[in-house]
């Protein structure tokens, strides 16, 4: 047990620290693969700005994304609660969409028009994305927003249902008026990942209830302070499997939850999606046995910003390396594998520690190896 424990605690340590390098291939752009079949698209749909409880302008934001390297992000300001309405009283809950979307026109980004329904427990605080007009969910019934958000064909989703100020002890738990609304169909989508915090319990409501996975960063100061972007951290995304980067399209993903949350180097998501990505991510690019021996040499590439934390499960151990492996984000290492004998071919397989496809479950992933003759 010690040792075990032992284990990991090194391997955390040693994940912290590589995390921290998580963006030296170059600036603070979000880079992950595209999949077979689909555009890796990295979206924000939870932020706020002076028109409600954040701190700065909507055009920020929007250099924010463009910097971030995003491809869609969503003003969702908060439809009930207005701090600021006494320095910037505004009737029209569309305006900061509206400012953002039109200082985005010359950039290759989506601005998608939102609004936080925002009520005590229940139903608690929801986001509404692809609305037409947000100041029609201004209604005193909950139940009633809600319907207006689906007539206009909004996706709607639950916010930190994990926010310890409506759940103290930070459990996410279904009440009777959630269980109306899906059954409704009035909820599409819940977030496992909120800012800087994540809810085991959201992503089995979200199995078990056939909800899509989403993680955003609810900012609402700069996401360089916030995140501590400087120290090679980074803002939480969805990451959105679309057929084409479009407004139709990234709905039709995050209506067939198609989508892998992304927060403190660790990845959610359902596992048709999330095997994809990592067979994307992690690459062997050559193979070859040194000299004279039974060892192989294998290198493997990391295609994306996520530090990936490796268990080894192959019936091979490694002539340099632990069973424990850490790739760093757009890394290459070079494995050597002991198989005993002369193959053409392989398998090496690994857990993988940092990604998740149900509440406490990991994924296990299996790298093809060929030989080069």
């Amino acid at each position: 047990m010690f040792t075990l424990l032992l284990a990991g605690c090194i391997f955390a340590l040693s994940a912290q620290t590589d995390a921290a390098h998580s963006h030296s291939h170059g600036g603070r752009k979000i880079e992950f693969p595209n999949i077979p079949g689909f555009q890796t698209l990295k979206c924000d749909f939870h932020m706020h700005t002076v028109f409600s409880d954040g701190n700065v302008w909507p055009t920020i934001r929007v250099e924010e994304a463009l910097k971030d390297g995003l491809d869609a992000i969503a003003m969702t300001e908060h439809l009930e609660y207005q701090p600021h309405k006494e320095d910037i009283p505004h009737p029209d809950r569309n305006r900061a969409f509206d400012i953002a979307s039109k200082f985005a026109q010359s950039y290759d980004l989506i601005v998608v028009r939102g609004s936080e329904i925002t009520r005590g427990m229940p139903p608690g605080h929801n986001n509404a994305i692809f609305l037409t007009d947000a100041n029609k969910l201004l209604v005193e019934d909950p139940i009633e927003a809600f319907r207006e958000a689906k007539r206009q064909g909004a996706f709607i989703f639950w916010n930190h249902p994990m926010w310890t100020a409506q759940a103290k002890d930070g459990v996410a738990r279904l009440t009777d008026m959630h269980k109306q609304l899906i059954a409704e169909g009035l909820l599409d989508g819940i977030e496992v990942i909120n800012e800087t915090t994540y809810s085991q319990e959201a992503v089995t409501i979200a199995q078990e209830n056939g909800l899509t996975i989403m993680g955003t960063s609810d900012v609402h100061g700069l996401v360089d302070w916030d995140f501590d972007l400087e120290n090679g951290g980074h803002r939480p995304v969805t990451l959105v499997f679309a057929t084409e980067k479009t407004e139709a399209g990234i709905k039709e993903a995050l209506e067939n939850r198609r989508t892998v949350g992304w927060f403190n180097n660790i990845l959610v998501g359902e596992s048709d999606w999330m095997m994809p990505l990592l067979q994307a991510s992690l690459v062997v690019e050559k193979a070859e046995y040194s000299k004279n021996t039974q060892v192989a040499v294998v290198t493997i590439h990391n295609t994306s910003d996520a530090v990936f934390q490796l268990e080894n499960l192959s019936p091979y151990s490694f002539h340099r390396h632990a069973d424990f492996v850490t790739i760093g984000a757009h890394e290459t290492v070079e494995l050597e594998v002991k198989t005993l004998e002369l193959k053409d071919t392989f398998e090496l397989k690994f857990k993988v520690f940092n990604a998740y496809i149900g509440a406490e479950l990991h994924p296990e992933l299996v790298l093809p190896v060929v030989i080069s003759k």
